[in-house]
């Protein structure tokens, strides 16, 4: 039986749930938004074998890809896993050789992969148009408790930058002796940086410079290297990447990754800290409290990264290793204010296109390639037309538009980092307050009352994208 509104807030008033009210009423919120229960229930059992089993289809194609590569003389079979590490190399000739393979690979799995995201995008469409839904963007906005027009404004703020970013592009192709930029050649290295760290010098820093910053959150990490919570041993069988992991009922984390001493090592382990401390000051929340979304999941680990990468651009000891250091921040801020970008104008593209019936393999390709070309502002000279069928997020099913929140989580943290610096008086325990809010209010009102601004104005945004095209400025002006 429905409760009645009335009814309903007194309920949430009340000791018990009042701890809990904000999830609580967003569920009820979100239910109503809805079909009746038994339609979503069948919605769901069909799921499975339908909207999920493309999802599926489409981790069996990615696995079988398999891509012919020549190393050290010896043939090889690579996964696209290992082939991607390829583009990560400093030598132009491979990059562009794996890129030649790479598109290859992804055209003659085109069909299979277009047929997975024209039924998943199908799929949703008719979903939407049965609960009502009208705007395509509803479900992951609401997802990540946020508004259409915080959206918009961060990305016109994006935007209003974005030449400073097109220089760095021209200029990493000049010093890299390029004839052509391709997409490729966006993420490789700019020189080397010879600074390397043992895993206690590592640990040192990150907590010495956590402690200029926050005492309690350098206190915290100095706990945890203490106590070994990180598992960082450089030894074969382990797999690539980082995650930290939580264990709610003893308070207490744990975090893996391969630490090999290199300056992007010690950035790692000071993401994975970030997100340990973010867990860490949310003990005694109820759990339905502590669930927090996926824009605002990279907060507390973007902002310590941020912390960490400055202080390392500031000790370099050469101009050579400064560089290099300033080109990999640039270059993560290209992923946020362009790739990321280009993906979700794509999608957004997509969707509009897919009302009026499948969209074909060579509509996809130009579709992709329209939005590389808007994001980048043309700043390239070669593109990625497979794009489309290459990224994994595309054909993620728990939530649509995986893209936004990453650039969402990457100014939010910029915006709070560049107010840590600006008012570092009451700082600590203004941000320790923003992270255990992060799953009981929309990022708006988050915003709002721990860092008394509106998400919904340009201000905050453009303060954000600022201190990247800082960045970009001052390698550009190094490199002149």
């Amino acid at each position: 039986m429905a409760v009645e509104d009335a009814d309903w807030q007194r309920l949430l008033e009340t000791p018990e749930l009042a701890p809990v009210a904000f999830p609580l009423a967003e569920r009820r919120t979100m239910a109503r938004d809805k079909m009746p229960a038994v339609q979503e229930k069948i919605v769901n059992d069909l799921a499975v074998d339908g909207y999920h089993g493309w999802s599926n289809l489409y981790d069996l194609v990615a696995g079988r890809i398999s891509i012919p590569w020549v190393r050290d003389g010896k043939e090889e079979a690579l996964s696209v896993g290992q082939a991607s590490n390829v583009f990560a190399d400093p030598d132009p000739a491979l990059r562009s050789a794996m890129a030649k393979k790479w598109e290859e690979a992804w055209a003659k799995e085109a069909e299979l992969c277009a047929a997975a995201l024209n039924h998943l995008g199908g799929f949703r469409l008719n979903l939407y148009k049965h609960r009502g839904w009208k705007n395509i963007h509803k479900e992951p906005l609401d997802f990540n408790r946020m508004s259409a027009e915080t959206l918009k404004v961060m990305w016109e703020a994006v935007e209003g930058k974005k030449d400073v970013f097109v220089e760095f592009l021209k200029r990493k192709k000049k010093l890299q002796g390029l004839k052509e930029m391709s997409w490729f050649d966006v993420g490789a290295p700019l020189g080397k940086v010879a600074k390397t760290y043992s895993f206690a010098e590592a640990c040192s820093f990150v907590t010495e410079q956590f402690a200029g910053i926050s005492p309690r959150m350098a206190e915290f990490c100095a706990g945890a290297f203490q106590k070994r919570w990180v598992e960082a041993e450089d030894r074969p069988g382990k797999r690539d990447g980082a995650f930290c992991t939580s264990f709610p009922l003893s308070n207490e984390t744990r975090v893996f990754m391969t630490f090999a001493g290199s300056p992007g090592n010690v950035s790692t382990l000071a993401h994975e800290m970030g997100h340990a401390f973010h867990q860490h000051v949310m003990a005694g929340l109820p759990f339905m409290a502590q669930i927090y979304a996926m824009n605002v999941a990279e907060t507390a680990s973007t902002f310590a990264e941020m912390v960490v990468a400055d202080a390392a651009v500031k000790k370099a000891a050469t101009r050579e290793e400064k560089i290099a250091l300033l080109g990999g921040k640039v270059r993560g801020s290209i992923s946020f204010f362009m790739d990321i970008h280009a993906r979700f104008l794509f999608e957004t593209a997509f969707y509009e296109r897919r009302r009026r019936g499948p969209v074909g393999v060579d509509e996809l390709n130009g579709m992709m390639l329209d939005a590389q070309k808007e994001a980048f502002r043309n700043g390239l000279d070669r593109w990625h037309p497979h794009f489309w069928c290459s990224k994994l997020h595309f054909y993620i099913t728990r939530m649509p538009f995986y893209n936004f929140p990453y650039t969402f989580g990457y100014l939010f943290s910029a915006g709070i980092y560049a107010l840590a610096r600006e008012t570092p008086d009451g700082f600590e325990e203004r941000y320790i307050n923003l992270l255990r809010d992060t799953g009981r209010m929309r990022v708006e009102d988050l915003a709002s009352r721990h860092l008394g601004v509106d998400l919904t104005k340009p201000g905050f945004w453009e303060q954000a994208v600022e201190m990247a095209a800082a960045d970009a400025r001052e390698f550009l002006s190094l490199t002149d």
